[in-house]
């Protein structure tokens, strides 16, 4: 049993996560995800998938754009292996990622100095709360969309039996550095977890 499943004695479900022996946080992104995104943000020009896993949202975003360099730290089968988002400095138009859950302000911090255009995070929607991240990111750059998700997105270890679901909000941060003015906040419609699950 995973040992932060009941912390303190308590049920802790939104904690049932155990460690990932081939590199931290590593839970694939559902299809179902990404078609959300692509079909309400357009980018134009290349995409870094830059905690790319093994692929499963870089090969949803060549459906949209066949111009998709994909990249992780660790190597899980697929893309650039070695490669650490947070300390470069290689410029792209646009950048998509899922990042790993304990590195997402520094994930924001890199796509500000990477993506020239645009670049889009899934991250949870609480990563809107906190003074912190209010002083350093979002009274500075804060997002341009926050797309909210009405379904919940149930990420699993690789290779889990799928079943139960999500009880935690997420939502796609989207700056696009074309614009600016204030966050718009959209809600993304339900039914993309039906099509493409």
């Amino acid at each position: 049993m995973d040992a932060t499943y009941n912390l303190n004695g308590g049920f802790k479900p939104t904690l049932k996560r155990f460690a990932d022996l081939a590199g931290p946080d590593f839970y694939p992104t559902p299809a179902w995800a990404t078609h959300a995104l692509v079909d309400n943000e357009c980018f134009t020009g290349q995409i870094w998938e830059s905690a790319c896993g093994n692929g499963a949202m870089s090969e949803v975003l060549k459906t949209a754009n066949s111009d998709v360099v994909s990249s992780d730290l660790f190597d899980r089968g697929y893309g650039d292996v070695g490669v650490d988002f947070l300390a470069s400095n290689t410029r792209v138009p646009n950048i998509v990622t899922n990042p790993p859950y304990n590195s997402a302000e520094g994930f924001v911090k890199s796509g500000l100095r990477c993506a020239e255009k645009k670049f889009a995070l899934l991250l949870r929607l609480a990563f809107l709360e906190g003074a912190k991240r209010q002083k350093s990111i979002f009274s500075i750059s804060p997002p341009t969309r926050v797309w909210v998700f009405s379904e919940r997105i149930t990420f699993y270890p690789m290779n889990a039996e799928r079943k139960g679901s999500g009880t935690t909000a997420y939502a796609w941060f989207v700056w696009d550095k074309q614009k600016s003015g204030n966050t718009e906040l959209r809600w993304l419609p339900p039914g993309y977890k039906a099509a493409f699950s």
